[in-house]
């Protein structure tokens, strides 16, 4: 059973929302966070609307029902503190998050509690709550991902409408870098003969330098499968006519379809982000951000 509240969002029924994650590889994450089901940027390209997640109605945002008492018990329960990943099924900075402040409310319990925090998000939302992230990190890791995969403003209106133009999310990661906290790039997807040029790969990593951000993390490709597929190419008829039926002749039903360019684009890139100094490879940043962390733990106890 569901229910709506003033702002017209439903709530649907949970018993848990902090997961612990099967593996710490993808950005050391211990353990998993989403307070919201569903999203409304509108990216063309969004591997969550794949059927084996079960998100009926998946461009419709919808909240944990009493997520944050949830969230607090979750919290008091572990054993082990560590750091948390929200962003992974849906944006945590979606519109009604301005209203509602789930997220908000959340990373003050990850902060009562001294967990670490890692989000990733497309929204500038974000800066809201730049001073929690802050006080989050005296005591814990801090990792703030903001997804950027074209330079091109224009284009990045077509493949995610309902977000603001990457300019803006480069500004985005000036302004959290430059209050010191880790912020950085994901470089994903990057959409094959759309953004898989090497003026766009470069662009990004020019723009990042500028910005101070500490990390770039790509993937030069992309995934399709189930509904996500039909629903991709769909839109691609739409902006691109033309453009699916080159994804048919090249990946077919192929679940993984890297960039043709691959290869080229990492040997470019990578040696583009050395030069500057840009962490682009997982186990750096995984270092870098979580640097000091088992030091203080020990001086503490």
């Amino acid at each position: 059973m569901t229910m709506k509240d003033n702002t017209g969002i439903e709530y649907l029924p949970a018993k848990t929302i902090v997961t612990r994650t099967r593996s710490t590889a993808w950005f050391g994450g211990d353990y998993n966070m989403n307070l919201y089901r569903g999203c409304c940027h509108g990216c063309i390209y969004c591997d969550s609307r794949s059927e084996c997640y079960g998100i009926e109605g998946f461009d419709q945002v919808r909240a944990k029902e009493n997520a944050l008492e949830i969230v607090r018990n979750d919290l008091r329960r572990k054993v082990k503190t560590g750091v948390i990943l929200t962003g992974a099924m849906s944006d945590p900075y979606n519109p009604y998050e301005k209203e509602l402040e789930l997220t908000r409310r959340a990373l003050e319990l990850v902060d009562a509690y001294e967990f670490g925090i890692g989000v990733a998000t497309k929204s500038d939302l974000i800066l809201r709550d730049a001073g929690l992230f802050q006080e989050i990190k005296e005591h814990s890791p801090v990792l703030l991902k903001i997804t950027i995969t074209t330079a091109d403003d224009e284009l990045s209106k077509l493949v995610e409408p309902g977000v603001p133009p990457s300019s803006r999310r480069f500004e985005v990661v000036r302004k959290l870098s430059e209050m010191g906290l880790f912020a950085g790039i994901l470089l994903m997807p990057v959409l094959p003969f759309l953004e898989d040029s090497l003026e766009n790969v470069l662009a990004i990593v020019e723009r990042a330098a500028e910005c101070g951000a500490r990390f770039v993390y790509p993937a030069f490709g992309m995934t399709l499968r189930q509904n996500q597929r039909d629903y991709y190419f769909q839109k691609l008829d739409e902006l691109f006519p033309g453009l699916s039926e080159k994804y048919r002749r090249q990946y077919g039903n192929s679940y993984e379809c890297r960039s043709p360019q691959a290869k080229r684009l990492w040997t470019a890139f990578s040696k583009a982000c050395d030069e500057r100094g840009i962490l682009c490879r997982m186990p750096d940043i995984v270092r870098a951000y979580r640097l000091g962390y088992g030091d203080r733990q020990l001086k503490f106890f």
